[in-house]
């Protein structure tokens, strides 16, 4: 099992940038696929960007996103972080960290195929 606590967001302004941090505890962290998502006012619950097991060979973003996120980890810290550049009001969402045991060589997206997930850090992109 693995807990997991988002860190990083907070106020920025259209064209600025932020980094998530999502912070593991528990064992094996680089077993786990990873993976953000993100929760707008009103909307459901979507996919951002995703990255495989140990050294992270595969990444996938959201159309959305692509180009202007960055999904990366380090298991010796035990974290997993995003990059977030050029933000958009549209951006404006609870951001979650979640992590995935089954299949994590393979890139999957989908909210249901992840098991473990943190509470969630809010971002706001004012225009």
């Amino acid at each position: 099992q693995v807990q997991l606590v988002e860190s990083g967001g907070g106020l920025v302004q259209a064209g600025g940038s932020l980094r998530l941090s999502c912070a593991a505890s528990g064992r094996n962290f680089g077993r786990y696929a990873m993976g953000w998502f993100r929760q707008g006012p009103g909307k459901e619950r979507e996919f951002v960007a995703t990255i495989t097991w140990w050294s992270g060979e595969s990444t996938a973003y959201a159309d959305s996103v692509k180009g202007r996120f960055t999904i990366s980890r380090d298991n010796v810290q035990n974290s997993l972080y995003l990059q977030m550049n050029s933000l958009k009001p549209e951006d404006t969402a609870v951001y979650y960290c979640a992590a995935r045991r089954t299949d994590p060589s393979n890139i999957v997206v989908t909210t249901t195929a992840f098991d473990y997930w943190g509470q969630g850090t809010q971002v706001t992109v004012s225009s």
